[in-house]
């Protein structure tokens, strides 16, 4: 299947506009890196505390950036998340990089008591699934036993009530008498002696130490430059150390953009995005070594052609297989941005951009870059034809440019 046929297009012809493309992005990106918002990290890599909370109604920042300041917490950051399945949630972040592992526990403890607007004194926030699970319920009950029923009855009734809390109500109840629906009046009020609804509901919790964000940091790091570094050398076995720089410099700028739109944008890097970033690297990789593989076959085939001329005739002829597979893994990775929910959100929007800017720099940024290169070493030989490989490194073919 192709959607394009003996297409002429001049790549190369346009190589300054896409030479202004990649700078204007790439700058854009630097400066909001350096002088904006900086590499927004997340809390796996500078520690801190992160909790996920869903309210009963649309949260107001106002009212909980208040709250937060009572407590001490002046320097949390508010987010709210999207999707169909977050009900009301928002995420609140406490950069604690300075602090214990313990203290970090304790920086939860005061987010979730913050929140807390009206607490009942001697009664526990159902919605608070931190620390009101099916044995906190079940043993209220027991110990009221409004139903004189055995133990493992109301093991059962307590199930039912966080199912209903959990599942249907995605964590947060409004009210105690919800709950009438799904058991019996005389459980619902033995239920109100110890328990309150609570404004919010506790949906989790992420606590990172700052030794161990550093340590992630690090490795993170080492990932991408060693995931480079190889590919480098099996260009240059394959190829030629050209090819090989040209290469990794387009995966260097497919990266530097993808970070940069994070920075833009304010997405923090967690642990997924590096992730994406490394997937972005081998799928950028694979598409410019298709490109060269073409340009390859054709320096053996078209000897009398400049090599600007085999450049364009290659991307020409892999053009309907870039646009194919590209295509329909952009469809993918879009549908996992629009629909993959809070969770999926950092690593399919690194995804988005990294395979639309790997497609583009297969094409833009590496092709060129080799002619640049060849046709410099020409002019600095003082010859009229420069030596590329024909096939792997085992011959030489000369070619005009």
């Amino acid at each position: 299947m192709e959607f394009f046929r003996n297409t002429n297009i001049d790549f190369l012809g346009k190589k300054w506009y896409f030479l202004s493309f990649s700078l204007i992005f790439s700058v854009a990106g630097i400066l909001s890196m350096l002088f904006w918002h900086k590499i927004p990290l997340g809390v796996d890599f500078k520690g801190g505390t992160k909790v996920y909370v869903s309210f009963a109604d649309p949260p107001k920042d106002q009212e909980i950036r208040s709250a937060l300041d009572k407590a001490g917490l002046h320097r949390a950051v508010i987010q709210h998340l999207s999707g169909a399945d977050t009900r009301n949630g928002i995420v609140i972040t406490l950069d604690q990089t300075e602090t214990s592992e313990a203290d970090l526990s304790i920086g939860k403890n005061r987010i979730i008591q913050a929140l807390d607007s009206h607490p009942q004194e001697g009664k526990q926030a159902l919605n608070n699934s931190d620390r009101v699970g099916l044995s906190a319920v079940r043993d209220a009950l027991l110990a009221r036993d409004p139903l004189h029923a055995s133990a493992d009855d109301y093991t059962r009734v307590a199930r039912q009530i966080l199912d209903y809390r959990d599942k249907v109500k995605g964590g947060v109840i409004k009210d105690l008498d919800e709950l009438k629906s799904v058991v019996s009046a005389p459980v619902v009020e033995a239920l109100k002696e110890d328990f309150y609804a609570g404004n919010f509901g506790f949906r989790g919790a992420t606590v990172v130490g700052p030794q161990v964000g550093g340590q992630l940091r690090k490795q993170a790091t080492l990932a991408v430059v060693f995931s480079l570094a190889a590919m480098l050398v099996y260009l240059w076995l394959r190829f030629e150390l050209i090819y090989g720089v040209a290469a990794v410099v387009a995966v260097f700028h497919d990266t530097l953009i993808t970070v940069g739109a994070f920075s833009l944008t304010n997405q923090e890097i967690t642990l997924t995005v590096i992730a994406a970033i490394l997937t972005l690297v081998g799928y950028s990789m694979n598409d410019t070594i298709v490109v060269f593989d073409r340009i390859r076959e054709n320096v053996k085939l078209m000897r009398r052609e400049s090599l600007a001329e085999i450049v364009n005739k290659s991307i020409n002829q892999t053009l309907s297989r870039t646009i194919l597979t590209s295509g329909l893994t952009f469809l993918t990775v879009l549908s996992l941005y629009l629909f993959g929910g809070e969770v999926l959100h950092g690593f399919s929007f690194a995804l988005v951009i990294g395979i639309l800017i790997g497609t583009y720099s297969s094409i833009a940024v590496a092709a060129p870059m080799l002619v640049a290169y060849t046709e410099w070493r020409s002019k600095r030989s003082g010859s009229g034809a420069m030596a590329l490989p024909a096939q792997g490194n085992k011959g030489k073919v000369r070619v005009k440019v």
